[in-house]
């Protein structure tokens, strides 16, 4: 069974599709890199699956669940994590107090005991050896007495996929994840993605800009254009599209 999928989904603003009729499902193990223009729909079909945007019409679903209904932090809930816009930082709280508060939220929801003192302070050590552990894995142990605010961009970022790990995300969605990242920051990024990429338990979306970033992570291309899902496939056959390469990647076509 698709881990996620897309079904019909559509939204209209006035007279304008910005979002047509899109049917799509995304397995497990998968990192798929969803390409286009500017203006083609990318960003608004990542905020119909967050919930950021109500669909007009179609529907959202997770593990075979419809989440169509749902606010996007019920989506988080579920499993659907939207990195770095949809996650929120405590700015004045320390690295490791954030990821804590998130691991702790996840454990919370799970045995649906809520915010009770008594289990915070008797599972406080169990919530902080998770939190560094998470911390470890995405290069962040040195920081984690920092303040958020105090942590340059790329380090926020890092920070977020850390929250999106301690909430057990099982699909992670990155929306031009190395966007005002300067050359020492993005590479650090795009390997916490390719380590993602290692649990095969996990699905990743991925919209990028940078064709070089696609062609080494994708294992699949999907490219919209005005909203409307206009190619599917390994990355190697879509890139070479003539369509894809004239229209939406920018290459002009070579003479006959």
């Amino acid at each position: 069974m698709s881990l996620l999928a897309t079904q019909d989904l559509t939204i209209r603003f006035g007279g304008h599709v910005a979002v047509n009729n899109v049917t799509c499902a995304f397995q497990p193990g998968t990192l798929t890199a969803i390409v286009g223009p500017n203006g083609a729909g990318k960003t608004t079909y990542f905020n119909l699956i967050s919930g950021q945007l109500k669909a007009t019409s179609g529907t959202v679903s997770l593990d075979g669940r419809d989440l169509s209904g749902l606010t996007p932090s019920a989506r988080t809930r579920a499993g659907l994590g939207r990195a770095f816009q949809l996650t929120n930082l405590f700015p004045n709280l320390t690295v490791l107090e954030n990821v804590r508060l998130a691991v702790q939220a996840t454990r919370d929801g799970k045995h649906r005991r809520g915010l009770n003192l008594w289990s915070i302070w008797s599972d406080h050590a169990a919530l902080t050896n998770r939190a560094l552990e998470i911390l470890d894995a995405v290069s962040m142990a040195d920081r984690q007495q920092a303040t958020v605010a105090s942590l340059p961009h790329g380090d926020q970022r890092k920070l977020e996929v850390a929250l999106l790990m301690a909430l057990e995300s099982t699909v992670f969605m990155f929306d031009e994840p190395t966007a005002g990242m300067n050359a020492a920051e993005a590479p650090v990024i795009l390997n916490l993605i390719r380590q993602l990429k290692n649990d095969k338990t996990k699905t990743i979306l991925l919209v990028e800009h940078k064709m070089d970033v696609v062609r080494e992570l994708a294992d699949r291309i999907i490219v919209l254009h005005n909203g409307t899902l206009v190619a599917d496939g390994d990355p190697a056959t879509v890139i070479a599209s003539p369509v894809v390469q004239e229209a939406y990647l920018g290459v002009a076509k070579e003479a006959a």
